[in-house]
């Protein structure tokens, strides 16, 4: 496969993402090509680790930089369409770079009253997770702010680059390691852009559905135009530091609806809107891909970030560095 097939986000998609902060892509990627994609997501992300020594690892699992080590990955992330629409949303950018880029697993939140499920079973990716699935009701109105035993950076990359810890992680008393627990939590609702070390905030994350995301599964929420409010912190530093506990606030913004999602539909949201998602409540894993992307013309703050640290970036100058490639006309 040389290229991998993107639509192009129509003028009224653009519109609503910057008046909202989010939208969401209907089949931004062909069921067919998403089917590939995903055979090889389970691959990727048998092999990762289970560890959960963060608050992100309680939410979701992931294998990182995946455009990095997988040839099709790579040319979804770097597609021309790809970056063209992430130009188009984020108003007044003339070019791209590539951020970060993830796969994202979720596993089913174990309930009390039924049998643990093993996450790391390969009989739990079968092809029937490629089959249509009921959508059921999902979750309606706002989502309360989860309990501090399951937490994420919601999807996007934040709080995990910072080399955040949970304290309360579980030690292994054999290897001393954080021992994984069984299913993931709910994502508190955060920003991902005040970790983040550019110097202004055009930013976006695209999150493109591997397999049949119905809303209680956790597809993404998103409060409608938090993206205007600037920069409000960070979350995922200490337990109870979600957006809507420091911003109460918030909750006065309008909730988008439950979100039902096919393989090959997409939600992207910008950097500074306030973003979450329940748990997985289906009994298969949700699977994802996200691609973040920056305004090209950004300058290197210093901030210190996991991901740019030891690159020998200078400070007030752009992110000219292979790690960072550029999209642009």
């Amino acid at each position: 496969m040389e290229h991998i097939p993107v639509r192009a986000a129509t003028d009224a998609e653009v519109a609503f993402f910057q008046e909202h902060g989010w939208v969401r892509l209907a089949r931004l990627v062909d069921p067919g090509t998403v089917a590939i994609l995903r055979e090889r997501a389970i691959r990727h992300l048998e092999a990762r680790s289970r560890a959960r020594a963060s608050l992100v690892d309680q939410a979701f699992g992931q294998s990182r930089d995946i455009a990095d080590s997988d040839e099709l990955f790579g040319l979804l992330t770097m597609s021309q369409t790809m970056g063209a629409n992430a130009i188009r949303l984020l108003r007044g950018v003339t070019a791209v770079r590539v951020q970060v880029t993830n796969l994202l697993i979720k596993e089913p939140a174990v309930q009390h009253d039924s049998p643990a499920v093993t996450p790391h079973d390969p009989a739990r990716f079968t092809p029937s997770m490629a089959a249509p699935q009921d959508t059921g009701e999902g979750e309606s109105g706002r989502l309360s702010p989860p309990m501090a035993a399951a937490r994420d950076t919601g999807e996007g990359d934040s709080a995990h680059d910072s080399g955040q810890l949970n304290p309360s992680a579980t030690a292994s008393p054999d290897t001393g390691e954080a021992a994984p627990d069984i299913g993931h939590g709910s994502t508190e609702f955060h920003q991902d852009f005040p970790w983040m070390p550019m110097d202004r905030s055009a930013m976006l994350t695209v999150w493109l559905a591997l397999v049949d995301v119905p809303a209680d599964m956790g597809s993404l929420r998103f409060y409608s135009g938090s993206h205007r409010h600037g920069l409000l912190g960070r979350s995922f530093t200490r337990q109870g530091d979600d957006q809507l506990t420091q911003h109460p606030w918030l909750k006065d913004l309008e909730l988008s609806p439950p979100l039902d999602l096919k393989a090959g539909d997409a939600t992207v949201h910008h950097a500074l809107t306030v973003h979450g998602a329940p748990a997985n409540h289906r009994d298969t894993p949700r699977l994802s891909f996200t691609v973040t992307y920056f305004d090209a013309d950004s300058l290197y703050t210093g901030t210190p970030y996991r991901q740019t640290d030891g690159l020998g970036l200078k400070v007030n100058e752009p992110f000219d560095h292979e790690r960072f490639p550029c999209l642009g006309p």
